[in-house]
């Protein structure tokens, strides 16, 4: 979930990172962590945060607002998977991966003259459908604004799958993890919600249908937070328009207009087809909470027009 943030978006350079040796990155991990933790006080949180959904451009999205010049992302990673993975290592272990407020400043410059204060924010796909995640981000960061992304809930599936087979989270079939799916994922959200120091495999590995049920997640966001505190990305919308995507989501956020040198599509999979018989079982299986989605976004899904 995890990666190096580009030089020059609130961290070092990623390329000598890459090819240190895996115990040279483990000492830096914990010296700037350790440091981190000791000037907490004077380093940003986030005022904003990409929660998911997983396999939808978020990271892509990601590096185009970390180029902002007043927008900091953490210094290690994409996402620090605090509100649902970390939380019992408490806040200032959170606020330790967050530049301090005096470097943001320097890098901001002139920019956020009439702008006020640089942002931080961060990314990381799981906050959406973990149980714990939005209410924890609720109660710890108020006043925080959500981008959610959402794409093809069957092309996100799919490529979901094809993701954990290359990092070795799933070894069956696309035909049989689908199967298996309900029984993996059976109790899993009771015991995360009930035990806060669980983790479950199943709920973040295998949840290839689940996810995709965006109007779920996104319903339960809205009424945390509030539907003006919510922005919704259709992937196929940023990846064919990103210019004009990028500009609402700084309207959104309030950030002056600006636009990166270029627009990457990082972390995408390519594959072979997905099994057309498994396609039109999907498609029949996600049209009622598509339909449901529309209702909430105001207009048809980008995949179904």
């Amino acid at each position: 979930m995890s990666e190096t943030s580009p030089r020059g978006a609130g961290g070092s350079d990623g390329g000598l990172r890459a090819v240190a040796p895996p115990w040279v990155k483990r000492s830096g991990r914990a010296v700037t962590r350790t440091f981190g933790r000791y000037t907490s006080g004077g380093r940003l949180v986030p005022s904003f945060l990409i929660v998911g959904g997983q396999r939808c451009g978020t990271t892509s999205l990601h590096r185009a607002l970390i180029a902002h010049p007043v927008v900091a992302g953490p210094v290690l990673h994409k996402g620090v998977n605090y509100f649902d993975l970390n939380y019992d290592r408490g806040p200032a272990w959170y606020r330790a991966h967050f530049p301090l407020l005096s470097t943001a400043r320097r890098r901001a410059g002139n920019w956020s003259v009439g702008s006020g204060e640089p942002q931080a924010m961060e990314s990381c796909g799981y906050y959406l459908y973990h149980p714990l995640a939005l209410p924890r981000i609720a109660r710890d960061l108020p006043g925080v604004r959500l981008i959610v992304m959402v794409r093809d809930p069957i092309e996100r599936a799919w490529s979901a799958y094809k993701h954990g087979l290359a990092r070795g989270f799933e070894t069956e079939s696309f035909e049989r993890a689908l199967e298996l799916e309900p029984e993996r994922l059976a109790g899993e959200v009771e015991r995360l919600a009930s035990d806060h120091g669980y983790q479950s495999d199943a709920h973040r590995h295998h949840a290839y249908v689940a996810r995709g049920r965006y109007v779920e997640h996104l319903q339960a966001a809205i009424d945390l937070f509030g539907r003006e505190c919510v922005h919704v990305i259709e992937s196929e919308e940023f990846f064919a328009n990103p210019a004009s995507t990028y500009d609402d989501v700084l309207d959104f956020l309030g950030l002056p207009s600006w636009l990166p040198s270029a627009f990457g599509h990082h972390n995408a999979r390519p594959s072979e087809p997905m099994p057309e018989p498994v396609r039109k079982q999907l498609a029949d299986y996600f049209l009622p909470y598509d339909e449901q989605l529309a209702k909430v976004l105001g207009h048809t899904p980008a995949w179904r027009r």
